[in-house]
């Protein structure tokens, strides 16, 4: 056997059965994600193009895309902020009852739904515990695109605390020290030190809370009054297309969902990119 026919073994993976792994992932992708989503765009062509054109164009397709997108996008941003804040009490803070705190955060992961938008309702209602005392001072939460904010808050506060609190756990304290001697304050040190390490970590939570929220239907149904052109979000639009037997109508609003996702996300992946590029520098 000549040096180069080794050599090229040897490039080869340490591991064998690449082949047969490769091709039951591609086969199983494939029939759970790709056949699916490939059926949902030749059923929104279902009644040709000039249909699916309509359907794109409405009013109330765009208002309601608008709603998830831009709900889904704030809550997303406050989750960014307030996830760090709350992984960063649980790694750093010794104090009584953190056990239940911690465990609390998972809430939403276990909570049905459907539970949790009638309990959020619950409380923001006109009479309910903290409802009747926002309204008198002209704040109403439920039934407005400020509650289906808040479903989306409660639903997503989980995927950028149990993201960031790894990295918190396992960034050296030594690090913060050396800054420390050098002269730096702390402001300097977590705008320049702590958060450039936790940055990936931060903007995949916020990529996973924001896609978890432009889908949610179960817990924004109840609180977001689902009026037509103002509290009304895209996948309940699906559903009253589907109850009208307007099924190609339905696909074509689940294909403007799936492609600002994918947009959204791609650019996520892109900054998630930079992130880690630019700390290497």
């Amino acid at each position: 056997m000549s040096t180069a026919s080794i050599a090229r073994r040897r490039q080869g993976p340490v591991l064998p059965g690449f082949g047969l792994t490769m091709g039951v992932t591609v086969t199983y992708l494939s029939l759970i994600v790709l056949i699916p989503l490939a059926a949902m765009f030749v059923r929104s062509l279902g009644d040709g193009l000039p249909h699916f054109l309509s359907v794109a164009a409405d009013p109330r397709t765009l208002a309601a895309l608008r709603l998830s997108f831009g709900g889904a996008m704030i809550a997303a941003l406050i989750n960014l902020v307030m996830g760090v804040l709350v992984a960063w009490v649980l790694v750093r803070y010794p104090f009584p009852g953190k056990r239940l705190l911690d465990a609390a955060v998972d809430l939403p992961f276990a909570l049905p739904t459907a539970v949790a938008g009638i309990t959020l309702t619950a409380l923001f209602a006109g009479d309910g515990w903290i409802g009747q005392f926002l309204e008198p001072l002209g704040l109403q939460v439920a039934f407005t695109p400020v509650g289906v904010v808040v479903a989306m808050v409660f639903i997503g506060l989980p995927f950028v605390v149990r993201t960031v609190e790894p990295v918190l756990a396992d960034f050296e304290k030594e690090v913060e020290e050396a800054a420390a001697t050098l002269g730096a304050s702390r402001l300097q040190t977590v705008v320049r030190v702590i958060l450039p390490s936790i940055l990936p970590a931060a903007l995949t939570g916020f990529a996973l809370a924001f896609a978890r929220a432009v889908g949610e239907y179960g817990s924004v149904i109840f609180i977001a009054g689902n009026m037509p052109y103002h509290s009304e979000i895209a996948p309940l639009l699906i559903v009253i297309r589907l109850e009208e037997f307007d099924y190609s109508g339905a696909a074509a609003v689940g294909v403007m969902m799936l492609l600002g996702s994918f947009l959204l996300l791609l650019l996520i992946n892109l900054l998630q990119a930079w992130s880690r590029s630019y700390e290497r520098r």
